[in-house]
Formats: structure tokens, C-alpha cells, sequence
């Protein structure tokens, strides 16, 4: 598993706009067979950030799910909503036992 941690800092009057589109990214990106998980998560005591988890099956997942359509539109309605640079971290699973 791959775990893609994207960082994002949104201006104040997009918060909302903001949300919608990533909720109807991440509604779409679990459909995806490449995708075992996507959580959008918002700061509890600053609502212009969040975090995206996204959770790929392989190494290719990431690349497939940037071709696809729903991530297109989340990128291009996004794009003039940020207040900085998004950043993301690429983790691995150790499979630990629980």
C-alpha cells in the first residue's frame, strides 16, 4: 500500500466550495479499483485546512487516478482556492499486526 498525505491550506472565502468538490472528488475516488481509501479531513480549530489520505492499492493507483475525469475537475475548481501550494508525503505500510 502506498498512503499519499496531501496537505492543503484554502483561502477563507473558499472554505465551503472547498469542501464540496473534495467531498465529490473522494465520493468518486473510492470507486476507483486502484483506491482502498480517501479521507478528507478538516482542522478542528483552523477550517481553511485540511489533510487528504489517500490509500492506493500499488505504486500505479496515484498515476491512474490523476487521468481520471473526477480528479481533473477537483484540480481545476481547486486550484484558484488555495492559499498556499498544496504539499503531500508519501508513506508505506509496514503491516503491522494488530
Amino acid at each position: 500500500m502506498l498512503i499519499v498525505v496531501v496537505q492543503v491550506h484554502v483561502k477563507p472565502e473558499c472554505i465551503e466550495a472547498f469542501r464540496e468538490a473534495t467531498i465529490h472528488n473522494a465520493t468518486n475516488s473510492v470507486l476507483e479499483s486502484g483506491i482502498a481509501r480517501f479521507d478528507v479531513l478538516e482542522q478542528a480549530d483552523d477550517p481553511t485546512r485540511f489533510v487528504l489520505v489517500e490509500v492506493y492499492r500499488d505504486d500505479a493507483a496515484p498515476a491512474a487516478h490523476k487521468e481520471t475525469a473526477h480528479y481533473a475537475r477537483w484540480r481545476d475548481t481547486v486550484a484558484p482556492m488555495m492559499a498556499s501550494p498544496r504539499t503531500s508525503l508519501k508513506y508505506r505500510d509496514l503491516h503491522l499486526p494488530v
